[in-house]
Order: C-alpha cells, then sequence, then structure tokens
C-alpha cells in the first residue's frame, strides 16, 4: 500500500512540474513579449499562436492524466481529445476574427465608443 502512494505523489508532482513549467514560459512571454514573436502570421501575431498552442498542449495534459486516459483505448482517447482539439482553436479563431472586426468598426468611426 505504501509502494501505491510513493508512486501517485511522484505521478502528482511530476504533472504539477509539468503544467507550471509551460504556465512560466506563458506568463514570461506575456510579460516579456519578444520583438520575434509579433511578426503577423496567418491574421495573427506569433505570440498568440504560442498561446493558443500552449494551452491545449496544457488542456490535453490535464485531460491525460486527471482523467486517466492513458489506461485506456487510443479510440476512445481520440474520441474525447480530438473534438478538443478542433474546437478549441476553432472557437480561438472565432474569437479573435470578430473581435479584430468589431475593433475596425469602432475604430473607422462608424460607431462612436459609448461604453
Amino acid at each position: 500500500m505504501a509502494h501505491a502512494h510513493e508512486s501517485n505523489t511522484s505521478r502528482i508532482w511530476t504533472v504539477f512540474i509539468i503544467l507550471s513549467v509551460v504556465t512560466i514560459v506563458e506568463v514570461a512571454l506575456g510579460i516579456v513579449k519578444p520583438e520575434w514573436s509579433m511578426v503577423p502570421v496567418v491574421g495573427m501575431k506569433i505570440l498568440n499562436w504560442i498561446f493558443i498552442i500552449l494551452t491545449i498542449v496544457k488542456a490535453y495534459y490535464i485531460a491525460w492524466a486527471f482523467m486517466h486516459l492513458e489506461g485506456e483505448k487510443g479510440s476512445f482517447r481520440w474520441s474525447i481529445v480530438l473534438p478538443l482539439v478542433i474546437l478549441i482553436p476553432y472557437l480561438a479563431f472565432i474569437l479573435l476574427v470578430e473581435g479584430n472586426y468589431i475593433h475596425d468598426v469602432y475604430s473607422a468611426g462608424f460607431v462612436k465608443w459609448d461604453f
């Protein structure tokens, strides 16, 4: 029984460290905002793409570790993960495109900033 507790403890620390490192990288990039990351690629800055990709990686790893997907069959894993991998970037794309459109409408003077 004690051996199982030790492996669970080391697993929890491993998950904590991996998620912490990814989060620290995100926060550091958000604070520093390197010059190379401000180049637009496919309508967004590279920094935005990095944030989206790291968020998807964290979501996948959280599902992998805390939903115990590593022990399941591949088809079941993909039935849970694939919709997330497709829908999260799609949602981010829609939000960024529509937000940019609304900002352009307000900036062009068609509608006044009244809030």
